[in-house]
């Protein structure tokens, strides 16, 4: 039995207008939902409310299990969410099933914070039990994007769950089916009590009515940097704890002693995949001036070698970009950086959404497609002669999210990344990456230094309450 019915997939009705799921490749409509209007926070966020204060007294044992059957309905129903995720998204199919994998894998490690020590005790001055204990924040309000739709929303929602909280969640509109529905349909199977988990599609108003509402008191987002800056400074108007997973421009520093039959294929997947619609993708290769000339020509060659297309219907290894606009951005950048210098030497065509894997060689500081976050399978190649010039420009810009280093000598590698700040660094390997179980998140305009993942999660979703207790009432001296 399918676990999506586009008949009954909404069970609350919205208010906002209806809007065609599109498949990126061809344009079809895969299915019409209702979008979420402002008015439509406020109700979810009143139920949640309401709901959360009994979920809160669930024993631990009850909530772990909700997440554990979440975990192996994500296996479960692996074929019908995959071919969703493939066509509302553009994802070919072995990132599809990447995600699935990711997904299962935070309700498992959601399950387990359940029964996490809540607390300690402390010692005090007084004759008192002192101790402190981890508490639910109530309702934590989740925006997440179109480009990992299943993962960015289940990565917050599910932890935020297992701790005892309710959780109202705005996807993106273009992925609102696997980066929403999907989750509400798969925890509604689980067992998840009703009016835990909202689920609202919509645009910016409904994003800024969520940061609003003075009973969501923690917001996770991911999004854009611009974006979240404008999230940041509503939330900080009201006082709200707010985690901000942002864009980035992440470097891999490729040293004079990398095997470069070993680094290509690592260097194309740390661009191209997913179309390099990825805040961690490998936004700027530096290159070793000794190894610079056949490190452009292979990753060039290899570019050219990928094939680009519809991946529901063929075997490619990059699907279309997101939409129109999306792909007017990674264009204009592209162009914008060859006519500053830069040479193409693969790509920077495309074909309706399918855009060519991308290669630019000699880029500085001028090139657009360079010094900005493309979210597009470019790939700019630039040299440098010591390594401290490559923490230098590894360094340099607004961003820091995540960092790649190649090397023989995995101590010199280690040393490097000291040099060079960031959220995540990967040694031999690319800047993509992502595990249930490591804190992730990045610095500097990539981020507030709020960290999902792992224990990370205690302090994103839970407050710290001190508690004492004393056998008789306290004397004073009034």
């Amino acid at each position: 039995m399918p676990l999506l019915d586009p008949k009954t997939w909404q069970s609350r009705p919205l208010s906002g207008p209806e809007y065609a799921v599109t498949e990126p490749a061809t344009g079809d409509t895969l299915a019409t939902v209702t979008l979420a209007s402002a008015e439509d926070v406020g109700t979810a966020a009143e139920t949640a409310r309401a709901a959360q204060t009994e979920w809160a007294r669930v024993p631990h044992f009850v909530r772990a299990g909700v997440l554990r059957k979440a975990g192996d309905l994500f296996a479960a129903h692996a074929d019908e969410l995959r071919e969703w995720i493939v066509r509302e998204s553009g994802s070919i199919a072995g990132k599809a099933d990447f995600e699935l994998h990711v997904a299962a894998q935070e309700c498992y490690e959601a399950a387990a914070l359940a029964s996490r020590p809540a607390g300690q005790i402390l010692p005090s001055e007084a004759p008192r039990l002192s101790y402190t204990r981890r508490v639910p924040v109530g309702v934590v309000g989740v925006i997440s994007p179109f480009n990992a739709p299943l993962i960015l929303s289940i990565r917050s929602v599910a932890p935020a769950l297992a701790l005892g909280n309710a959780v109202v969640l705005k996807p993106d509109p273009r992925t609102a089916v696997c980066g929403g529905l999907s989750l509400a349909a798969v925890f509604a199977e689980a067992g998840l009590p009703e009016g835990l988990l909202h689920v609202l599609p919509g645009g910016p108003d409904v994003g800024q009515a969520l940061v609003a509402d003075p009973r969501v008191p923690v917001i996770s987002f991911t999004g854009s940097t611009a974006a979240g800056r404008a999230v940041g400074e509503a939330g900080g108007r009201h006082l709200k704890r707010v985690h901000l997973e942002l864009g980035g421009n992440s470097a891999m520093v490729v040293l004079e002693d990398a095997d470069i039959d070993a680094v290509i294929s690592t260097a194309a997947w740390g661009s191209f995949f997913h179309q390099g619609q990825i805040c961690m993708t490998t936004g700027r290769h530096l290159v070793h001036q000794s190894l610079y000339e056949d490190y452009v020509e292979r990753l060039a060659a290899k570019a050219d070698s990928l094939a680009v297309g519809d991946p529901h219907r063929e075997q490619v290894h990059l699907g279309p970009i997101i939409d129109d606009a999306q792909l007017a951005k990674v264009h204009g950048l592209v162009e914008a950086s060859t006519s500053r210098g830069a040479k193409l030497a693969a790509g920077g065509t495309h074909e309706r959404l399918f855009y060519r894997p991308t290669v630019l060689a000699g880029v500085d500081d001028q090139s657009p497609a360079y010094a900005e976050e493309v979210f597009g399978p470019v790939a700019p190649v630039r040299s440098f002669a010591t390594a401290d010039e490559a923490a230098a420009l590894a360094s340099a810009g607004e961003y820091g999210l995540s960092l790649g280093i190649v090397t023989r000598d995995t101590a010199r590698g280690l040393d490097l990344a000291e040099r060079i700040p960031t959220g995540i660094v990967h040694i031999n390997d690319q800047t993509v990456n992502d595990e249930a179980v490591a804190p992730f998140g990045g610095i500097a305009a990539s981020g507030t230094g709020a960290r999902f993942g792992g224990e990370a999660n205690l302090e994103a979703f839970t407050d710290v309450r001190w508690t004492t207790v004393r056998g008789d009432v306290a004397p004073y001296p009034f």
